[in-house]
């Protein structure tokens, strides 16, 4: 199998995922922040975290690390929000979800690395 093949193969199943979680989690979470784009935000660098610190291997990266984190995770969805939320008035919200989306995701990419450290030993 390609690695293109992988890539879209992993996106097939990323992208579809960030749209039905995100939906979930707003329709839960009814409010002007961003709930859902930062969970799958936060979700992928996790999953990409761990990808990361398993042996290298083209096809697992190419499937998962670019096809799959690659559609999950939206840093175009999280530019758009942060600036609606400045522009609705709401720079308190705009704050957070730019500080939470950079520890969050800084934080669960070292955690998922750290814990197939783990796996691997």
């Amino acid at each position: 199998m390609t690695l293109l093949l992988l890539v879209a193969l992993g996106a097939a199943v990323g992208a579809p995922l960030r749209y039905l979680t995100d939906r979930a989690i707003q329709t839960r979470h009814p409010s002007l922040f961003p709930w859902g784009t930062l969970a799958v935000n936060v979700a992928g660098a996790l999953v990409l975290g761990f990808v990361l610190g398993l042996p290298p291997a083209n096809g697992l990266m190419a499937l998962v690390g670019t096809g799959f984190c690659g559609a999950l995770t939206t840093y175009s969805t999280f530019s758009y929000e942060t600036v609606r939320l400045i522009q609705d008035g709401s720079r308190l919200y705009a704050l957070v979800n730019l500080t939470a989306s950079i520890v969050a995701g800084l934080g669960a990419a070292v955690l998922g690395y750290a814990a197939a450290g783990a796996v691997v030993g």
